[in-house]
């Protein structure tokens, strides 16, 4: 019996660390898809970024659908606080062919009648359809996705650069989040807002980027390497405002030297 006692507390010891290696096992494991991508893209920069070539680096091709026509027949002013990150499912689709869709009223749905959305991002180009200050038909019918969001498709055609759609698409979302001051936190996948009348109302989309239909650790992945993208935008924007503040301290010195200059020339009689 005094054998088995001496022998239980380094058997528990064991069982406890085979535990510990498990738990760590299944919890790579689940985040195994989005560390694998991180490593395929590599490390976004650390440093800063001007938002002008942030923008040249989209390879934006505008093609909006007719002012008046199909998915903008009505014109709905929208103050963008939202995006919502959508992906096609259409596997012979691409960024040119959805616009041509659009253009032509060819997808029908949504409040309007037709659906649309603001931008469709593929491996080496972003379309924009509509303006991102007009409400879309893409997500959740009258509802807020669709009043307050700008939605952006990524593209799931053969032939198609998953990894470069993603980041393309990583990088369109900081890009609007700098220039219309929308938090990270307001990132949402389509999932995020429920669809009346349907089963089940939240959607499994983007499929690739979610967890048995629900966002989870390949969504906050992806969120985080959008952050980190606008950070490089904001960070352009704090060393643009501290140089301008160092120019400013630089001028208020010159102009205090002047001043010391000009009472000293005076007081002496050189003026």
């Amino acid at each position: 019996m005094k054998r088995i006692l001496s022998f239980l507390p380094s058997t528990l010891v064991a069982i406890a660390i085979l535990i510990l290696v498990s738990c760590n096992t299944n919890q790579t494991g689940s985040s195994s898809k989005g560390q694998f991508w991180e490593r395929e893209l590599g490390a976004v920069q650390n440093t800063a970024l001007n938002p002008s070539d942030a923008q040249k680096e989209l390879n934006l091709k505008v093609d909006l659908i007719p002012e008046g026509k199909y998915g903008r027949r009505l014109f709905r002013e929208m103050t963008p606080q939202y995006i919502t990150i959508h992906s096609t499912q259409n596997p012979t689709g691409d960024a040119y062919a959805h616009a041509k869709a659009l253009n032509r009223g060819a997808l029908r749905g949504g409040v309007c009648g037709y659906l649309c959305w603001h931008f469709t991002v593929q491996g080496d180009t972003v379309i924009q359809h509509i303006p991102t200050n007009e409400r879309g038909e893409h997500a959740d019918f009258d509802g807020p996705g669709n009043r307050y969001s700008i939605g952006i498709e990524m593209c799931e055609h053969q032939g198609n650069d998953q990894l470069a759609t993603m980041e393309r698409t990583a990088k369109l979302a900081a890009t609007l989040m700098y220039h219309h001051k929308i938090p990270v936190e307001n990132v949402r996948a389509h999932y995020h807002w429920p669809r009346e009348g349907y089963n089940p109302p939240n959607k499994d989309c983007p499929h690739f980027l979610l967890e048995n239909g629900q966002p989870g650790t390949t969504w906050r992945w992806f969120v985080g390497r959008i952050q980190r993208h606008y950070q490089r935008l904001a960070a352009y924007d704090e060393a643009l405002q501290e140089q301008r503040m160092k120019e400013e301290e630089a001028k208020r010195r010159k102009q205090m030297v002047q001043r010391f200059w000009n009472v000293l020339t005076d007081f002496v009689g050189l003026g």
